[in-house]
């Protein structure tokens, strides 16, 4: 399979074979991505982690000013082009900072609202002026961005803001409306707004702090994300000069969405961090704290969480790093100006970040949830930070678009590419329907791990394949409708995805020699067959709501085909996996 072709299609993963020579994998990350990702470590833990208190009481003074250093140091240059005082990093590099900053929870959102709802609409959207005013100086930290996109009727509805935007005489732009919820809004110099004008045309615009009309409300009492800033912006009568417009009048909606697309790669990135961060706390308080005479690191109960917490961690790690590079090469091989080229690849892989934002968030809350568990009474008390990052990590399943309407996106957007003919999604499905009922293949006969690992995440991938398409057919133009279906459809088509992430970067890591394969196996194996005991419970949920009588029972017979496998010992490999990262303190 050719690796171009695999760079522009995104969701085309789903019917094709991927080799481990054809994803990018952390372990393959080059000097420039680790010497970057060993800065943005060092400045959270040397810089930020030292003034958590004083944030959490609001001095947004310190905020500007850790902004101000995170500039200093490029982490906020990543994205924007050389001539605008950037670094123009590849999107991995990207993806690396993300996850290093967001070790501290409430400092990676600040980072978050900067580089990938701030700077990104200006980089894609932005005029050379409109550039060349905003976006040295917010690479550098000199000013604070946020965006302003939800309001308090509209929050998955975005196209339903109210917000509304008038025509002056003289060219500008009246704007008045209250924004919601808006990261960065205490101290924020400049903000991604969005409004309709004339009551109609969804826009997007510039608006300064210092425009008249424009103030700030109280900040939020929040469950957490303490020490960053989240308060109402609200435009009364705000004059915005029509030379702010961002993008076109009535197209704002490209603005919003594939911000979206991006800040969903990112936000995987940042739950990513935050439970790399979350596991490596849960083994020194394991390792340190003594029960029954011995270390509780020695139970086989917590040592199972352990296990648990970094074959989760691992299956994202490796899903993201594949997007971004995915993305970098959609990027390499497009045409038009490098904002065409963004723009394209974002669009082009809105599926697989969306994957990133849901599966880094559910994956979050399960390791801090397992986190508290394993600091037990003191993992309630404040005195720990178990219950600050417990705190912390419940929102990111509401960021960037609920998981819900994530999961909506990703079958529905699958659907209408297969509709469209964008990949071969239906006549694949027809080949599979003639697969599964024609003679029994067998097995491959490897009986190596990772053999057989690969044999069921084909099964994975057409299982979720068998239930799309039977949504398709039995829905056809109103699967959209169908919010049950696509549910379950996406939670097939994110297991299969990591499912396979997973496999290939351990596959990677035996080919190119890579230390302790023998974990990566272990790891990759575990993961592997934990989704499949899902998939078999989805599917056969999907496949009952979908079907009746003999279709039914010709089709549950057909994924009994598809997801047949040996059992697996996953208790032996989780006390593999367990005794690795306690010996390692975490690493894998």
């Amino acid at each position: 399979m050719a690796t171009l072709a695999i760079a522009h299609k995104g969701g085309a993963w789903l019917i094709e074979d991927a080799a481990a020579g054809d994803v990018l994998t952390p372990e393959q990350l080059t000097d420039e991505h680790r010497l970057i990702a060993r800065t943005a470590a060092d400045f959270v833990r040397q810089e930020v982690a030292p003034q958590r208190e004083r944030l959490e009481g609001k001095d947004w003074n310190i905020a500007r000013a850790l902004v101000r250093r995170a500039g200093e140091l490029g982490l906020l240059a990543t994205d924007v082009a050389e001539e605008h005082g950037g670094l123009a990093l590849d999107k991995v590099s990207s993806v690396v900072v993300a996850a290093e900053i967001s070790a501290d929870a409430s400092f990676g959102t600040t980072f978050g609202a900067m580089t990938g709802l701030a700077i990104l609409p200006l980089v894609a959207f932005g005029t050379p002026e409109q550039q060349a005013r905003y976006l040295p100086r917010l690479a550098a930290g000199e000013i604070v961005g946020a965006y302003c996109l939800s309001e308090s009727g509209s929050g998955s509805d975005a196209l339903g803001a109210r917000t509304r935007a008038t025509r002056l005489d003289d060219g500008a732009f009246s704007l008045s409306g209250e924004k919601m919820w808006i990261t960065n809004a205490g101290f924020a110099d400049v903000f991604i707004v969005f409004a309709k004008v004339d009551g109609e045309a969804f826009t997007a615009f510039i608006v300064e702090r210092d425009f008249p009309g424009v103030s700030i409300g109280e900040e939020e009492h929040k469950m957490g994300l303490r020490a960053s800033s989240t308060a109402p912006v609200i435009l009364q009568d705000a004059r915005v000069p029509a030379a702010n417009v961002l993008g076109e009048v009535g197209r704002g909606h490209k603005v919003a969405f594939n911000v979206l697309n991006y800040g969903r790669l990112k936000l995987g990135a940042a739950t990513a961090g935050g439970s790399r961060a979350t596991l490596t706390e849960a083994i020194a308080y394991a390792t340190e704290r003594r029960q029954f005479g011995q270390s509780i690191a020695s139970f086989g109960a917590i040592r199972t969480k352990l296990a648990t917490m970094a074959v989760r961690i691992y299956v994202l790690e490796s899903l993201l790093t594949r997007t971004a590079d995915l993305i970098d090469r959609a990027i390499d091989a497009g045409t038009g100006t490098p904002a065409a080229r963004l723009l394209a690849a974002l669009e082009e892989y809105a599926i697989e970040a969306s994957i990133a934002k849901v599966a880094g968030s559910e994956i979050a809350d399960y390791v801090v949830d397992e986190n508290v568990q394993i600091h037990g009474g003191n993992g309630f008390v404040t005195d720990y930070p178990a219950e600050r990052r417990y705190r912390d990590a419940r929102v990111n399943r509401i960021f960037e678009g609920t998981n819900e309407i994530n999961r909506l996106l990703i079958a529905g957007l699958l659907a209408r590419r297969a509709a469209k003919g964008d990949i071969g999604l239906i006549a694949a499905a027809k080949r599979l329907a003639d697969e599964v009922t024609g003679p029994m293949a067998g097995d491959g006969g490897d009986d190596a791990p990772l053999a057989a690992a690969r044999r069921t995440v084909g099964g994975l991938k057409k299982a979720a394949l068998l239930v799309l398409g039977t949504a398709m057919q039995r829905f056809g133009e109103k699967l959209a409708d169908e919010q049950e279906a696509l549910m379950l459809t996406a939670d097939l088509v994110i297991d299969a995805f990591g499912a396979e992430s997973a496999l290939l970067r351990a596959e990677r890591a035996q080919a190119d020699g890579a230390r302790h394969p023998d974990v990566h196996e272990a790891i990759a194996c575990t993961a592997i067959a934990d989704a499949a005991l899902r998939v078999e419970m989805t599917a056969r949920e999907a496949v009952a709501a979908l079907t009746d009588g003999d279709t039914r029972r010709v089709t549950l017979s057909a994924l009994r085909r598809l997801l047949k496998s040996a059992p697996v010992d996953t208790v032996a490999l989780r006390r593999t996996i367990a005794a690795h990262v306690l010996a390692s303190g975490g690493a894998f």
